[in-house]
């Protein structure tokens, strides 16, 4: 999360945890869990997470910092308790693997007002501006995180909006980037379904491509749609989609002659590029391929049970 922001999940998430056979198919959809998975979540649900340095006024419970590495990872469940009164509030989690952030439980918090004024809500017109938009790489030259992440999500739901079949992507930086995550989890052959991008300042020409990707409100996360269209579409994180829009300046203006005499070259520097492809987080895409209704249809249910195993 970025500084001074919070999510709100409406899943239940955290413990206690039960296992898919003791639980049942009916009971893990009403958890919003439609295909098998190990365990099925039965937190509670809107917990609320914000970045880890915008927490105050809590102390961890020593008991419940187990993990896996050389953090923790909140198995015990509220791992933060108030240093007023030493109710467990929250659950920290910075174990490796884990996106560093704090859990608030929605039962044990109260929303109040800082008192300082807010800015303006984010809206479709924020996806244009330059800073809006997330480099797919790190500086340290890795992929980026939150692609890897974004990435994931998308898939799943490419998955489920094609019905598991061929993909044709948008020649450009979807397919430069894209192309090998998505070669990955869908097949090659005939019968494709073809794919564009589409969004806020993106004009749709006819035909129709068979899945529009799109991006997630800033604010509310829902994807946009074009007026009155009911169709099929993919919704992808708002900032990575901007870069894939507008993914700005790639090469210098091309020039001729030679460098005048006493001018020293300067060439412009390459963009940094990973030594391997994109790979999707594994999690995020399962996580998000289980949580999908139609992943109970015969032909997507077979698709989950080959990708699992």
């Amino acid at each position: 999360m970025e500084p001074a922001t919070y999510a709100v999940d409406p899943r239940p998430t955290g413990p206690p945890w039960r296992l898919w056979e003791d639980v049942g198919e009916d009971a893990a959809a009403r958890q919003g869990v439609y295909a098998p998975v190990y365990s099925v979540s039965f937190g509670a649900r809107n917990r609320i997470v914000i970045a880890p340095g915008d927490s105050r006024s809590m102390a961890l419970i020593p008991e419940k910092c187990e993990g896996y590495c050389r953090g923790v990872d909140g198995r015990a469940g509220p791992n933060l308790a108030c240093e007023g009164c030493g109710q467990a509030v929250a659950t920290r989690m910075d174990d490796c693997g884990l996106w560093q952030a704090v859990w608030l439980e929605p039962d044990a918090v109260v929303r109040r007002p800082s008192g300082l004024p807010a800015g303006p809500p984010p809206g479709w017109n924020d996806l244009r501006r330059t800073e809006h938009r997330v480099p797919p790489v790190e500086p340290d030259g890795s992929w980026s995180r939150r692609w890897e992440a974004a990435v994931g999500v998308a898939l799943a739901h490419l998955v489920v909006a094609t019905g598991n079949r061929p993909v044709t992507l948008p020649v450009g930086p979807v397919a430069d980037l894209l192309g090998h995550a998505v070669g990955r989890y869908l097949p090659a052959g005939p019968d494709t379904r073809s794919v564009g991008l589409a969004g806020p300042g993106i004009r749709v020409f006819p035909p129709r491509p068979d899945v529009l990707l799109v991006p997630r409100h800033p604010l509310t996360g829902a994807p946009w749609r074009p007026p009155g269209d009911e169709a099929a579409v993919v919704p992808l994180d708002s900032g990575v989609w901007a870069y894939l829009t507008h993914p700005g300046e790639t090469s210098p203006i091309p020039s001729t002659g030679v460098l005048p005499r006493g001018v020293l070259r300067d060439d412009y520097p390459l963009p940094p590029h990973p030594s391997y492809p994109l790979t999707p987080h594994h999690r995020a895409f399962g996580d998000t391929l289980v949580g999908l209704p139609a992943i109970r249809t015969p032909r997507l249910r077979r698709y989950h049970d080959g990708y699992r195993s």
